[in-house]
C-alpha cells in the first residue's frame, strides 16, 4: 500500500492530467498553457512542471491510456477464439474512430513520436508502444507458420504501427473530411498483404 504522500501525489498526477484533458478539448491543444492548466488544477505552475516536464507529455498519459483500453479489448477477443486478423481489424477500427473523434488531442499527440528531440521521441515510444500490441495480436499467426519468416514479428507490427501514424498524421493535416476508418482498413490490408505467408 502506497503511503499517505505517495497517494497525495498521485491524486495530484490525476488532478492535473484530468483538468489538462479537459481544457485540452474545451480550447484546443495549442491554445491551452501550462499556466493554464495548473490554474484550472489549483496548483502552482512549478507543479505541473514537476509532474509533466512539458505540455505534450500530458498526452503521453492521455494515449498510453486509450492504447492500454484497446488493448486489454484485443487480449480479451483473443483468448475468446477470435482470429487474430479479425482481432486487428477490430483495433484498428477502434483506434481509428478514436483518432477521428480526438483529432485534436491525438494529432500533436502523433507528432510528438516524431519529435527532434531524442529524448522526447523516445519518450513518446515507450509511452506508446502501439507495437507491442500489434505484435501480441499477431503473435499467434507467427507461432502458425502464417507470417512471412525472413522478417521478425517485431518488425512486421512495428511497420503496421509506423503504416498508422503516418496515415494518422497525414489524413490529419490535409484530408480531415474523409473518414480515416476507411483509409486506415485500406492501408492495413496492403501492409498485410505483404506481411502473411504466401
Amino acid at each position: 500500500m502506497p503511503g499517505l504522500r505517495e497517494r497525495q501525489k498521485q491524486r495530484r498526477r490525476e488532478r492535473i492530467y484530468r483538468t489538462a484533458v479537459q481544457l485540452f478539448r474545451e480550447r484546443g491543444f495549442h491554445q491551452t498553457t501550462a499556466t493554464d492548466i495548473a490554474k484550472a488544477a489549483h496548483v502552482s505552475r512549478g507543479t505541473f512542471f514537476n509532474y509533466y516536464p512539458y505540455k505534450e507529455a500530458v498526452l503521453l498519459d492521455y494515449g498510453a491510456e486509450l492504447l492500454t483500453q484497446l488493448s486489454e479489448q484485443a487480449r480479451a477477443e483473443l483468448e475468446e477464439g477470435s482470429p487474430p486478423l479479425d482481432v486487428l481489424r477490430r483495433m484498428w477500427e477502434r483506434l481509428s474512430e478514436v483518432s477521428e473523434r480526438e483529432r485534436e488531442l491525438l494529432s500533436p499527440l502523433a507528432y510528438e513520436l516524431l519529435n527532434p528531440d531524442p529524448e522526447r521521441a523516445r519518450s513518446a515510444f515507450e509511452a506508446l508502444p502501439l507495437g507491442d500490441f500489434v505484435a501480441e495480436v499477431l503473435r499467434p499467426l507467427r507461432e502458425a507458420g502464417e507470417l512471412r519468416k525472413d522478417l521478425s514479428l517485431e518488425r512486421i507490427a512495428r511497420s503496421l504501427a509506423d503504416t498508422y501514424l503516418l496515415s494518422a498524421l497525414r489524413w490529419s493535416a490535409y484530408t480531415p473530411e474523409r473518414r480515416l476508418k476507411d483509409e486506415m482498413l485500406k492501408f492495413l490490408d496492403l501492409v498485410l498483404e505483404g506481411a502473411l505467408a504466401r
